[in-house]
């Protein structure tokens, strides 16, 4: 008998437990937040006065608008896989009018030093042959030379593989960058090019802004060396070349720049001189620039005599704008 009152009471003590918890309030529990996406994309856009490449101007030293996209995966902290594809308003000898550039690569980064390895692919679509003689011969397309006895070929198309590190200290960023192509602007087989840099970069802190405005001061001191082209640009009939089928050894160079810019956001302003020790003879056979003029400025590279300015000074503004799906979340 005992044991049926103590079975009721039991039951009566757990109801009444369960009837009180029901009415009491539960505290909802949190999910675990979700692991973050190894994957991101990088794009932006650019306006600029000039687009200058390595000292020399890709735009007839006409403004140039940019644009690019670049996904990202992150496989770590610490090593990121990347590809990418850009285009900018060019104004080339051959009248190409777009450069289109295939990239990517991985960023490994240890601590204050950040590493880039990749390969690039510089694409210059709609280019037209000029070119008269052997050039001819080499290019049954091409057109007549240029009037002040430039050629250029159709294809300048090229790749070149890079590395760059950049190491990071307080306010300071030190870089040193290399490229390397085995056949420059399609010079020709023996006209390789290869380019090696060292970059500076002071950013100033937080408490150094200018109102909203971030502000920084960066340059660069780099070498492109530059090899023999084939004989499409040695012909004798445009350029006063000794009547054989040999190429032209190209001046290599050094060039500099250093500027000055502002950051709002994702928008940046660069204002920025740059200049080569390329003089005018020089530049000309580098560049088969269309407007180049003159017959005084001979060199070994351009016994002709045409110089071009494409190589010279000049100040360049640029307004960017560079986002990333991160940034926007």
């Amino acid at each position: 008998m005992k044991k049926v009152v103590l079975s009721v009471v039991a039951a009566l003590a757990m109801s009444a437990t369960s009837a009180y918890a029901a009415d009491m309030p539960v505290k909802a529990v949190k999910a675990p937040a979700a692991a973050p996406s190894p994957w991101d994309i990088a794009f932006g856009s650019a306006i600029m006065s000039d687009y200058i490449f390595r000292g020399v101007t890709q735009s007839a030293h006409q403004p140039s608008v940019a644009a690019y996209f670049e996904p990202r995966y992150n496989l770590n902290a610490n090593w990121q896989l990347y590809v990418g594809i850009s285009g900018e308003s060019i104004k080339f000898a051959n009248n190409a009018a777009a450069e289109i550039d295939f990239y990517g690569g991985v960023r490994p980064t240890f601590g204050p030093l950040a590493f880039d390895f990749g390969i690039w692919e510089y694409y210059y679509p709609g280019g037209v042959c000029y070119g008269t003689g052997p050039a001819q011969a080499l290019d049954p397309g091409c057109r007549a030379a240029l009037p002040n006895g430039n050629v250029v070929k159709k294809n300048v198309s090229f790749w070149e593989v890079y590395g760059k590190v950049t190491y990071t200290w307080t306010d300071w960023a030190f870089g040193l960058n290399e490229y390397y192509s085995p056949n420059f602007l399609n010079f020709g087989s023996g006209a390789y090019g290869d380019y090696l840099s060292g970059t500076i970069k002071y950013t100033a802190p937080e408490k150094m802004a200018i109102g909203p405005l971030g502000w920084y001061v960066s340059g660069e001191f780099g070498r492109q060396w530059l090899g023999t082209t084939d004989p499409f640009y040695g012909q004798a009939a445009a350029n006063g070349f000794p009547a054989q089928l040999l190429g032209v050894k190209l001046k290599s160079y050094n060039t500099w720049n250093l500027g000055v810019g502002a950051t709002w956001k994702v928008f940046t302003l660069d204002l920025r001189y740059s200049q080569t020790d390329l003089n005018k003879g020089d530049c000309n056979a580098f560049t088969s620039d269309p407007g180049g003029i003159g017959t005084t400025n001979i060199t070994a590279a351009n016994p002709g005599g045409v110089g071009s300015s494409w190589c010279g000074a000049r100040f360049v503004a640029k307004l960017s704008a560079d986002l990333t799906l991160a940034n926007l979340k």
